[in-house]
């Protein structure tokens, strides 16, 4: 099981089957062995964290999360496996606390869970559950995985399932508790509900990262009004990184301007100047050299607070090959220096707050 410093970094995926160059989709089963491999190298390249998303639909591989996890946990020995996201809303929560509980036994304890309402709403009239109770779903279904998690046996009543007597959940996770995250999009409701149950939060950062900078500061007064210290911010964004900017960009660029185009058509037409609008310094697009991503890195965490970054990977058909050396530079490279740096400012907070309180004694 790996340790928990005080910055992560890690990859995630969403297993899109998207298109090559020659206009066919990638097979499901041989995405599903990418994203395997992807786990392995970083594993061994000394990332913290990976993860799969949950998706419902004909041009995503992954459905079910937390199996495709205990097949990494079996590829990998120290990296943590997590959902981006499990869709809470159209899940069981027994099912769901004992899949993932079932992953921490096999992986060693290195099992997460991210709750989230999804950005698609194909699983909802599939499991037979009503779109206008969709905020109903995720708070009763939230509120019954957090009491499983802390109780068992359980006994709880709700609005969305039948209620639980004494009913004991197994198996029990080899962590004390099961780690739960929850992902928002920008939802300030969403927040302020992480925030009061002191749950870890992960951002989204799709547009301008100063514009999330007000959720950050809204989920630490969410916490401290509910009385709880405030978790964990993690952000996620769209990555890519060669050795220099202007490969990185080169390389990247038809892949992410044919996935937004495929997954995110009311953005529009992505062209090249807008791509590198997106991917400047104050920009939310990951994509240039390790140098670049560091200061991005680095400039978000001043400006958020946050303690772990997650990058999705694999975006628009980019080769195996440039996927696997995109993690191994984010592993070898921007992560060393992040920590580094975050290290080394926090180290020169903590002399400057003990030399100011000196100070204010001698007074």
């Amino acid at each position: 099981m790996s340790g928990t410093p005080g910055f992560e970094i890690g990859v995630f995926t969403f297993g899109e089957l998207t298109r090559g160059a020659d206009g066919t989709a990638t097979p499901a089963a041989q995405r599903l062995q990418d994203l395997l491999e992807w786990a392995r190298v970083a594993d061994e390249a000394g990332l913290d964290v990976f993860g799969v998303g949950e998706h419902h639909r004909a041009d995503f591989a992954v459905s079910s999360p937390q199996v495709v996890l205990a097949a990494a946990a079996a590829h990998t020995s120290r990296i943590r496996l997590t959902s981006t996201v499990t869709v809470l809303s159209s899940a069981d929560p027994v099912r769901v606390f004992e899949d993932f509980a079932t992953l921490d036994l096999i992986s060693g304890g290195r099992a997460e869970v991210t709750a989230g309402r999804g950005a698609y709403l194909e699983s909802f009239p599939l499991f037979g559950q009503p779109l206008d109770r969709y905020d109903e779903y995720f708070d009763d279904r939230l509120d019954l995985l957090m009491r499983i998690r802390d109780e068992n046996p359980v006994t709880w009543s709700g609005t969305t399932r039948a209620p639980l007597r004494d009913a004991g959940v197994w198996p029990r996770p080899l962590q004390k508790y099961l780690p739960v995250w929850i992902a928002v999009g920008g939802t300030p409701g969403s927040v302020v509900r992480a925030g009061a149950l002191g749950l870890p939060l992960y951002l989204a950062i799709l547009g301008a990262p100063e514009r999330f900078a007000h959720l950050a500061d809204l989920y630490r007064r969410s916490a401290a009004e509910a009385g709880r210290a405030p978790a964990r911010i993690g952000v996620t964004s769209h990555f890519y990184v060669e050795p220099t900017s202007q490969g990185a960009r080169a390389t990247f660029f038809p892949h992410y301007s044919s996935y937004m185009g495929q997954n995110m058509p009311r953005a529009g037409r992505l062209d090249r100047d807008a791509f590198d609008a997106w991917a400047s310094p104050r920009g939310a697009l990951f994509a240039g050299s390790p140098a670049e991503i560091v200061d991005k890195i680095l400039w978000e965490h001043e400006l958020l607070g946050h303690a772990r970054f997650l990058a999705q990977v694999g975006l628009g058909g980019l080769s195996q090959a440039d996927t696997l050396r995109s993690i191994e530079l984010l592993a070898t490279e921007v992560l060393p220096a992040v920590r580094s740096a975050i290290g080394e400012s926090a180290r020169s907070a903590a002399v400057h707050a003990v030399s100011h309180d000196h100070a204010q004694e001698r007074v």
